[in-house]
């Protein structure tokens, strides 16, 4: 590490040393970046939880996580669900299934996911 290097992280700010941080955490995973995502395809990407919550949708229950990879964000919704085994914030995971849009915002219905090693 050079003076270069460390000049250029002192000008860096937080929020693109996080995003750096996890772009090179799911690098070599073979998965397609959120931020690349397109809707109506089938994609696996991987990413953090940084935001879980329990919302209704159509009078049912569900549990929505949002996952950030550092190009972008997706909500993954599991339906009849108050809660997942395992997920919690700052959780890795990976997210297999179809995403659309809605309301400005890709969204998964209850993909696959597999959790990923701290």
């Amino acid at each position: 590490m050079g003076l270069r290097d460390l000049a250029k992280r002192l000008r860096t700010t937080v929020d693109e040393l996080d995003d750096q941080r996890l772009q090179d955490r799911f690098a070599g995973l073979g998965l397609t970046s959120i931020g690349s995502m397109t809707p109506r395809t089938a994609v696996r990407v991987g990413g953090e939880v940084t935001r879980m919550r329990v919302a209704p949708r159509s009078g049912v229950q569900a549990f929505e996580i949002t996952v950030d990879d550092g190009t972008g964000t997706a909500v993954a919704v599991f339906t009849g669900r108050r809660k997942l085994a395992g997920v919690e914030h700052n959780r890795a995971l990976v997210l297999e299934g179809v995403a659309r849009a809605e309301r400005g915002r890709l969204v998964m219905l209850n993909p696959a996911y597999t959790l990923l090693a701290h």
